[in-house]
């Protein structure tokens, strides 16, 4: 199929200028064995220039959120145009904490991907269900329409990765099963499928994420539509290092 496999480590609002050099230590000193795998870590803003410079050459950079559109009088954002012009080559956008903590709604989203892939950056796409829509049994209607959203203002996928993240699985502990992940991540190939074009859900990478470990990565990762991961709290760990190695699970 030939999809690369890809690890996103989200920090989130975490860390001192001590702590992230003792992420980047382990990062760097790490003994990396899988050799079909894009890492990307996402430190907060004030620390990307810092994790950006210091950081292995073979693991890149992500900003965690960007402005939908150009910077002006929008305090305490920050532009497209700015990550572009320090080098920063992907953006996470539509995290499920931003939609439910700041009410991002799914075309807002749609116009943040479109406007970051105008200026050159790469995204990493966040889709993902509720408890309570799982258990009404919506999930797939849900994250379609969060595809969709995307889909309606965008024509090239080749840098986007779309990140399905179950909310009820986010820092709770609590994994989707193996077979759960594959079923959304096929549904959602299968909705690219029909409604995009059958290129674009064979090359797209739909990554899971939602308190994946260095325990639960390789059995996950063992899905024929599970193409990497969007790791939270572990991306702060050493196991980190044990969930990039989960990419030699698709050339076992």
């Amino acid at each position: 199929m030939g999809r690369t496999f890809f690890v996103g480590g989200n920090w989130k609002c975490n860390g001192t200028t001590e702590q992230v050099e003792k992420i980047v230590k382990t990062l760097n000193d790490g003994k990396i064995t899988a050799t079909n795998v894009e890492t990307v870590v996402s430190p907060p803003y004030v620390f990307l220039p810092t994790v950006k410079a210091s950081l292995r050459p073979e693991i890149q950079v992500a900003a965690q959120n960007c402005w939908v559109k150009k910077g002006g009088a929008f305090t305490g954002e920050v532009s497209a145009e700015m990550l572009a012009n320090l080098g920063v080559p992907w953006v996470i956008l539509g995290h499920s904490e931003r939609r439910a903590l700041l009410g991002e709604s799914n075309e807002f989203v749609g116009d943040k991907v479109a406007y970051a892939l105008a200026q050159g950056l790469k995204v990493i796409a966040c889709v993902g269900e509720t408890l309570e829509q799982r258990e009404a049994g919506s999930t797939m209607e849900v994250v379609a329409a969060q595809t969709k959203a995307i889909a309606d203002k965008i024509t090239d996928w080749t840098n986007v990765v779309i990140a399905y993240e179950p909310v009820w699985a986010i820092g709770t502990g609590k994994v989707a099963t193996p077979a759960q992940a594959q079923e959304v991540h096929a549904n959602l190939r299968e909705w690219l499928k029909t409604n995009v074009s059958p290129e674009v859900a064979e090359t797209t990478r739909i990554i899971y994420g939602g308190s994946v470990t260095g325990a639960s990565a390789n059995e996950l990762a063992a899905q024929p539509d599970v193409d990497g991961f969007l790791v939270g709290g572990a991306s702060l760990k050493p196991e980190f290092i044990d969930i990039i190695n989960a990419a030699s699970v698709k050339s076992a």
